[in-house]
């Protein structure tokens, strides 16, 4: 069992509603129930929204050695949503454990499968004269993200940790950005980003 800080700082905030002291109790109840050897909860936050009947519950763990967790869930109400995202943050903490448990890293080119590039020239469009027209606009939602530096096994264990589809980070053996993301199959793939300027 985790014995140091046992019980890290909880912040329970609501959109749209006001929170109930019983559904406060209820979440901080569920937080503190997580407390496993690795890694040691830090503070925990849980956000919890209400939009339309739609009640979503988001938890974000920060822990020791600069591990954040995280995950979000909507649920039919609000204690089940809680439910189902505290059970999916138990699962990434034990396969984050699990993951450092293990003996033999994965060699560097046994561990991601390299994608295989394909040029096309306009011949191979199906309609091009359609692509002259003005593309739909979408609504891009702004996202912080830090880049950092790290070997592409972490980049996947953050990966597997958050909610997130792909990791943007520095690679500390190449020094050049790549993305790691998992495809439809369940394998890892990574792109390299060229410098901007080479």
């Amino acid at each position: 069992m985790q014995t140091a800080n046992v019980n890290p700082p909880i912040t329970i905030t609501m959109r749209h509603e006001h929170v109930t002291d019983a559904l406060r109790d209820h979440a901080r109840r569920k937080i503190e129930g997580l407390h496993l050897d690795y890694p040691r909860i830090i503070e925990a936050k849980v956000i919890l929204d209400v939009q339309k009947n739609r009640h979503i519950a988001e938890i974000l763990l920060f822990c020791a050695n600069h591990i954040t967790i995280e995950a979000h869930t909507e649920g039919k109400d609000m204690y089940a949503a809680i439910d189902e995202t505290v059970e999916k943050i138990a699962r990434r903490m034990r396969k984050h454990k699990t993951r450092l448990l293990k003996k033999n890293r994965p060699h560097r080119n046994e561990s991601i499968r390299h994608l295989q590039e394909s040029w096309f020239n306009e011949e191979a469009l199906d309609h091009p004269e359609e692509s002259v027209t003005d593309p739909v606009p979408y609504i891009i939602h702004a996202d912080k993200y830090a880049v950092r530096t790290m070997f592409k096994e972490d980049a996947i264990m953050e990966l597997e940790l958050s909610d997130r589809p792909f990791v943007l980070y520095r690679s500390a053996r190449r020094g050049c950005l790549t993305i790691v993301y998992r495809r439809k199959d369940g394998e890892y793939a990574s792109i390299d980003v060229p410098d901007s300027a080479s």
